[in-house]
């Protein structure tokens, strides 16, 4: 598929299908997504793939972080957030380091994990696979970043829910730029 389609073909998933996206799928999105622009080159992403079991574990990870922020859940809420990591059968954790050196500014390295979602989020369009982007209270939880082996100061930015699509997606109109554009001459 060519770029431009798939930038503007691109839209969340809400349902894939159960069945594995095979590894070499997943190593050629992760190849696009390093293809961002990063300022001073500091690769400032760090990719957890989860599938099988793992997405299990990060559910019960989650929804004791649940349990420890909000002591009254309900077992309802607890289950739910359990289920989260099941949504598909590939969930990809994004964090984002924090600056190592005065020059390079934490925005900046926000900006560029961020673009390496786009850049994957693209790449799964083109090559047929359905994706979707969420965060959530748990990104932010110290027990959820610790399972994913990240630093507490790590931000995570994106939880990518990745598959095939259950149906063939709908055109989605999407407004232009016009009214969010200041031309300046």
């Amino acid at each position: 598929m060519e770029a431009l389609t798939a930038i503007h073909m691109r839209q969340s998933t809400g349902k894939v299908k159960p069945e594995a996206v095979p590894r070499e799928l997943i190593e050629k999105l992760l190849a696009a997504a390093v293809q961002a622009p990063n300022h001073y080159k500091v690769r400032p992403w760090r990719f957890v793939v989860l599938s099988g079991a793992a997405r299990e574990r990060l559910g019960e990870v989650m929804a004791q972080s649940l349990l420890k922020a909000k002591p009254d859940s309900r077992p309802e809420a607890l289950d739910a957030e359990r289920k989260k990591p099941l949504r598909a059968p590939v969930l990809i954790a994004v964090g984002v380091d924090q600056p190592g050196e005065p020059k390079v500014k934490e925005i900046e390295n926000i900006c560029a994990a961020a673009a390496a979602i786009e850049n994957l989020l693209i790449a799964a369009q083109a090559l047929g696979l359905g994706t979707f982007w969420r965060t959530g209270p748990a990104a932010e939880h110290p027990a959820v970043k610790q399972f994913l082996g990240l630093a507490p100061d790590q931000h995570i930015i994106s939880f990518v829910y990745l598959g095939y699509p259950l149906n063939d997606p709908l055109p989605v109109e999407r407004p232009s730029a016009a009214d969010r554009t200041l031309w300046m001459e």
